[in-house]
């Protein structure tokens, strides 16, 4: 199986005319994805062709819902449209959207994922590179040729170290990998992810992978203790980042002794998630534990 995202689900790309839009609908396209369509109101009516594929552009999402089916949207529009794309993507009541979009401002985050929130939408990002359930879908950026299907669920706060995971693990292969994104304020956490995969019979550990700042891991860590049954490893970035200075991602900020690398591995090891001090040895120790039993943490 996999999470949020499979081989019945129908794509729309907001934002596909662009030049981001476009490059990645084929790189989309090229997986398997099954994209059914952008939206762009200035060019509704036209198709856009992509190699073997002639893609309709429509008004809406509502428009491009009504006749396709869709039920993921991926967004590319630049960040002062970010706000008023996931909500117009929520008042068509799509299940899924996938903010790829970087530099979205934060009160504008705040507020479309409270109103997705009520509209019953799942928000995944934004600043993020999407997900990929191997060999059946791919929303978002995430290249797809190091990826195949397995028994890993991965979720990260990073895109680089998500396709570094991918890459270690690629003989392993993926149920599903997530890039929840690393502003402040996302839509889909690593509990959400957690849960989903705990969830789901195809995937039989789990791979975390966060960053400093704020507090998702030590929360995640909590969660863990409390209901997650399947083996969890993780790996945390940013042991030698300097306080007060932000390390690439607009929520990657150390105050303190808040938020630091060194905490977030001890609130994971204390309930029994084996942490690795660098991506490689975060994959053997995911190679270790698959040799050991499927089952339990210990």
């Amino acid at each position: 199986m996999a999470i949020f995202l499979t081989k019945e689900s129908k794509i729309l790309v907001q934002g596909m005319t662009g030049a981001e839009g476009m490059k990645h609908t084929r790189r989309m396209l090229a997986a398997g994805t099954d994209v059914v369509g952008g939206v762009n109101p200035r060019k509704a009516g036209r198709t856009v062709d992509f190699d073997d594929r002639a893609v309709p552009v429509f008004g809406s999402v509502r428009a491009g819902m009504d006749a396709t089916g869709a039920d993921v949207t991926v967004v590319f529009v630049p960040p002062a449209f970010g706000k008023a794309a996931v909500m117009e993507a929520a008042d068509a009541g799509i299940g899924l959207a996938v903010v790829v979009t970087e530099g979205i401002p934060v009160h504008d985050s705040v507020a479309f994922h409270a109103y997705a929130e009520r509209h019953g939408t799942r928000v995944v990002g934004p600043n993020c590179p999407g997900l990929i359930t191997p060999g059946q879908s791919n929303a978002g950026i995430i290249p797809a040729d190091i990826a195949k299907p397995g028994r890993v669920g991965l979720v990260s706060k990073s895109g680089t170290l998500t396709y570094q995971l991918m890459y270690e693990l690629r003989d392993i292969g993926f149920s599903t990998c997530v890039g929840i994104g690393g502003d402040p304020v996302v839509g889909t956490t690593h509990i959400d992810c957690l849960a989903a995969f705990e969830a789901d019979p195809d995937t039989e550990l789990i791979v975390l992978i966060g960053e400093i700042g704020g507090d998702a891991e030590e929360r995640a860590a909590d969660y863990v203790k409390e209901s997650v049954s399947k083996p969890v490893v993780a790996y945390i970035a940013g042991f030698t980042a300097p306080e007060g200075r932000t390390m690439g991602h607009a929520g990657a900020i150390v105050s303190g002794s808040s938020g630091t690398a060194q905490a977030k591995k001890a609130a994971l090891e204390a309930v029994g998630v084996r942490v690795g001090g660098t991506p490689t040895e975060t994959a053997e120790l995911v190679l270790e534990r698959l040799a050991g039993p499927a089952r339990g943490r210990g």
